[in-house]
């Protein structure tokens, strides 16, 4: 689009956003709501709002300008696509309870947060998801993760060490660790989906009565 702003960019969101899609279109009903944690550059809301037209957006940032990035990038879409996505929400994933009604979205997705955020926003990311999902829907969170029966690719593990050599908050979660949190929020592990370049797609679900 000639008339679309020009940055940010993540070359990862423009690597994963096609293998994500091919999953959420297997995965999701034909029509939906749904809340994005961590909108970041925009790409990946720009394209599953285009190619799921039955689905509603609602993206959401903690960083006022990255905010103001997703106003000017929605901004440049068709208007038809842009009737389909709400305006970014403040939202830290930290904070509960969330400024967003119970029982309100089919699905609740966030890529590539985890790891780059402290610890406790894993509990509030179930907590809060757990809250503003209708019963039937599901929390789909992307990323690296170290799982204690798994060979950690070497890629993964240089990616952890350099994330905590930054910040000692951060760095690859547990799954163990993850499923106990969701646990606690009443959410569990409904099916784990590798991905290209050893990242994993986890769909988190309430369990069936």
């Amino acid at each position: 689009m000639s008339d679309a702003p020009q940055q940010p960019f993540s070359p990862a969101a423009e690597r994963n956003k096609q293998p994500l899609l091919e999953a959420l279109q297997t995965l999701l009903p034909p029509s939906g709501h749904a809340l994005e944690i961590a909108s970041g550059t925009g790409q990946h809301l720009e394209h599953f709002s285009a190619q799921l037209p039955g689905w509603r957006w609602q993206p959401s940032e903690f960083e006022p300008e990255r905010r103001d990035w997703l106003r000017q990038l929605r901004r440049s879409w068709p208007a038809e696509q842009q009737q389909r996505v709400a305006e970014a929400l403040a939202l830290d994933v930290s904070v509960l309870p969330w400024p967003i009604e119970a029982d309100t979205f089919d699905l609740v997705f966030c890529a590539n947060l985890l790891h780059i955020a402290p610890r406790n926003c894993c509990s509030g990311l179930m907590q809060g998801a757990a809250q503003a999902l209708r019963h039937q829907g599901c929390l789909l969170t992307y990323g690296p993760y170290l799982e204690d029966d798994v060979v950690t690719a070497p890629s993964n593990l240089a990616f952890d060490a350099d994330l905590r050599q930054r910040n000692p908050s951060w760095g690859l979660r547990r799954l163990a660790d993850v499923q106990a949190e969701a646990a606690r929020a009443g959410l569990h592990l409904a099916q784990r989906l590798a991905m290209p370049a050893n990242n994993l797609l986890l769909v988190w679900r309430r369990p069936q009565a």
